[in-house]
């Protein structure tokens, strides 16, 4: 092993019971780099990563993981944290109840004679907090901060234990542009000081941005090994080795054949479910036709998941009024089963929580919105219901051996398709898709949007909600720009582009800023 290379796994192979996620997986990483590691939803990146942090111990895998020039054989967490590798995981592995010291040093609590030092620890979490940026207090409790700050904290936590290999899975998911830069630049601060990481993750600008190396992998196999250089030409490599074929254009042609209204909102209020007397969706109208995809774009807390969800059986806030029309007729959305009687479906952000049952088979799932249609006399019909989860998962692609495989073990674009089939099968006039690519790879995003043209092609309505603007002038015939609870703008396909949504949203809150004044 050469001395600037301080990771190599070789002959990696993990097989779980029937099927081999990882498939004799190679990788190599030097030291004082970030190595990112890409390939598509299932390919293998976190069993790879569990299998070198512990989280599968050894003598559960083949292969051998050789760390600073020595064989190592984790059979936990602990150990391999001991050597200073530290993984932080897509879900954070915070206590909201407790404070900022108390999870960093959360079974490493410093203690004199049995008793927790907590001057001590307050000191050392000060100076933590110091070197990821974050000014907040040591006390303040996990819960006050937003996900971007707790990101910082989890690398807080793994400087506390003396990290020299820190892995990141998908770092910047649930994050906001502006806390996504915040942490790129601590990673290139770290590599700086002499720490080494790997970066799972799914954005390619990102990883274009600061990864040293990259490694893809497809299917359990290591497919390449390459240098972060000349981005264009690495973008368009990266995709074609992760989904093994080029996708020559991200966003699939359609031609749009746009009907009647099928959907009109009108007037649309809403006050927040606890500060009632806070007003956060003020006076919106929207409509979406047949055979159309309407998109509404907007920065993070502009109300956009709010208003879908007040609409979708005023399933968030308080003290609706307006109007929502279908078929040009009034329709009664009061609540979730009476909205999804008139025809409407929503696509949550949080297929994870609010999406899916995750402890339940695909076939459950599907059918969960919908029952009544594979029941007799209030009994559920079991074969009818298998026929209906089998035929989606066809229709779909999705990649799973059976029907009866729970939920929580697929992969985050094939659990997508699951709340997607969801839904279908209420067969619903209008879907609301609410971020539906959200930690998505490229190959299984491509899926989805042809999905997207498929629905619309059949003369539904879409009403599609992102933060990737390059996604909805990529898939929409029309898009509404929203800022704090309002309508700001409305562009067609040919009007669009990211300086005129921007655009509409800084005229906004100049506006906005003048009558604060």
């Amino acid at each position: 092993m050469h001395d600037d290379i301080i990771l190599e796994m070789r002959g990696i192979t993990k097989t779980f019971p029937g099927v081999k996620a990882l498939d004799d997986v190679n990788l190599q990483v030097r030291r004082h780099e970030i190595h990112a590691l890409c390939g598509e939803n299932g390919a293998g990146k976190s069993t790879l990563m569990k299998v070198l942090s512990g989280v599968y111990p050894h003598g559960t895998y083949d292969g051998s993981i050789l760390y600073d020039g020595e064989e190592m054989r984790f059979s936990s967490i602990r150990e391999s944290e001991q050597q200073g590798i530290i993984i932080i995981h897509q879900e954070l592995a915070l206590v909201p109840i407790l404070s900022i010291a108390e999870n960093i040093f959360l079974g490493n609590e410093i203690a004199k004679r049995g008793v927790i030092d907590w001057h001590e620890m307050w000191k050392q979490t000060e100076v933590l907090l110091n070197r990821v940026g974050l000014k907040e207090k040591p006390q303040t409790r996990v819960d006050q901060i937003g996900v971007g700050k707790q990101q910082l904290v989890e690398i807080a936590k793994a400087l506390s234990k003396d990290v020299k290999l820190l892995i990141l899975d998908e770092p910047t998911a649930a994050l906001q542009e502006k806390d996504a830069e915040t942490l790129l630049k601590l990673m290139r601060e770290l590599r700086d000081r002499g720490i080494t990481c790997i970066m799972i993750s799914h954005k390619l600008n990102e990883i274009a941005e600061v990864a040293d190396n990259i490694t893809v992998i497809r299917d359990g196999h290591t497919v390449s090994t390459m240098p972060s250089d000349r981005r264009e030409v690495l973008e368009n490599r990266i995709i074609r080795d992760m989904v093994g074929r080029d996708l020559n254009n991200r966003y699939p042609a359609r031609a749009s054949h746009i009907g009647e209204t099928l959907l009109e909102v009108q007037d649309w209020s809403v006050r927040h479910p606890i500060q009632t007397d806070r007003t956060i969706i003020n006076d919106v109208n929207l409509n979406v036709r047949a055979g159309e995809v309407v998109g509404i774009a907007g920065l993070m807390g502009s109300g956009r998941t709010e208003l879908a969800m007040s609409i979708f059986g005023r399933s968030w806030g308080g003290g609706q009024t307006g109007n929502v029309l279908i078929d040009g007729k009034m329709a009664d959305v009061s609540t979730v089963p009476r909205a999804i009687d008139a025809g409407l479906a929503y696509v949550t952000e949080d297929r994870k929580s609010l999406g899916l049952i995750l402890d339940e088979t695909i076939v459950k799932n599907t059918t969960l919105a919908a029952l009544p249609k594979i029941s007799r006399r209030g009994v559920l019909d079991d074969t009818r219901e298998r026929h209906v989860a089998e035929d989606y998962r066809r229709q779909l692609r999705t990649r799973t051996p059976s029907v009866f495989q729970k939920a929580g073990n697929l992969s985050g674009g094939n659990q997508q398709k699951v709340v997607l089939a969801k839904w279908l099968f209420s067969d619903p006039k209008v879907l609301i898709l609410d971020e539906p690519t959200r930690g998505i790879d490229v190959g299984a995003k491509f899926e989805i949007y042809n999905i997207i043209n498929e629905l619309a092609g059949q003369g539904r309505g879409v009403l599609m909600i992102s933060s990737e603007m390059p996604e909805l002038l990529g898939m929409c015939d029309r898009i509404y720009v929203m800022n704090e609870g309002r309508f700001v703008g409305e562009l067609t396909r040919e009007q669009a582009s990211q300086e005129r949504i921007m655009e509409a949203i800084i005229n906004a809150e100049k506006v906005n800023n003048h009558v604060d004044a």
